[in-house]
């Protein structure tokens, strides 16, 4: 599967008619990541034939309102829509308290677990791996706490040459999925057949890099270097460079 990525809102912190705050939804090897959640995502999300069934990991950037007020609203929604599977939420340290205080107070109950990854860290670290995809923070500079976040198809196997498989008859169906991990293969007779030989380069792995709110910071360089696509929020021209130091 390819990757889809879709922005559903960009607008700074009051919505308008035509534009919402931050939120986007990135599909990548047959995943769906949820990225901020301003008000208005789930609407967003029905415009854009979002499944919201796939949302299974929100990442929230801060807890400026512009980036999670929809958060509450979109979980509410899931229940609604008779959700069971877990939902993992990761924030910054206090997302836990801002939501189960809400849904608390407003007496939401829900019929499926929702599964929180507070971050607290001034470093970038890993917070999210599986067999094809992973997602690493970007620790971003901002009037409070704040990340970006990265996401890295992991290498994939090379695609079999079957043209040059044929030639051999010893080769079995059973050997495909060593010869895809990268392995040569051995004749009966010794001679060893070259893995190169047997496969063809699969597509390069795909990465993006999504960077929210933040002043200018040399650390987040060596973390986004050689993303396939960059995403960087940038609200103030330089003809506003004190109200931009202002609000970070």
């Amino acid at each position: 599967m390819s990757t889809y990525l879709t922005i559903l809102g960009f607008n700074s912190a009051i919505p308008t008619v035509n534009s919402s705050p931050t939120a986007q939804f990135l599909e990548m090897e047959e995943r769906s990541f949820l990225i901020d959640c301003g008000e208005g995502t789930q609407v967003q999300l029905r415009k854009a034939k979002a499944k919201f069934s796939k949302i299974n990991h929100i990442f929230i950037s801060h807890l400026h309102g512009d980036h999670c007020f929809g958060l509450p609203g979109l979980i509410a929604s899931f229940r609604l829509l008779g959700r069971e599977t877990p939902l993992h939420v990761y924030g910054p340290k206090g997302i836990k308290k801002m939501l189960e205080t809400i849904f608390t107070i407003t007496e939401t109950h829900r019929g499926f677990e929702v599964v929180y990854h507070e971050l607290d860290k001034d470093y970038s670290e890993k917070i999210y791996e599986d067999n094809r995809v992973e997602v690493y923070t970007i620790p971003l500079d901002h009037r409070i706490y704040c990340n970006g976040y990265l996401f890295k198809e992991k290498p994939k196997d090379r695609h079999l040459n079957m043209k040059e498989i044929a030639k051999y008859s010893e080769i079995e169906t059973c050997d495909y999925h060593n010869i895809k991990a990268g392995k040569d293969f051995v004749l009966s007779d010794g001679y060893v057949l070259k893995n190169e030989i047997l496969t063809v380069e699969p597509a390069p792995s795909v990465s993006y890099a999504f960077c929210s709110d933040t002043r200018y910071l040399e650390s987040v360089i060596p973390i986004i270097k050689n993303v396939t696509v960059l995403y960087h929020e940038s609200t103030f021209l330089h003809d506003l460079k004190e109200m931009a130091d202002y609000t970070g």
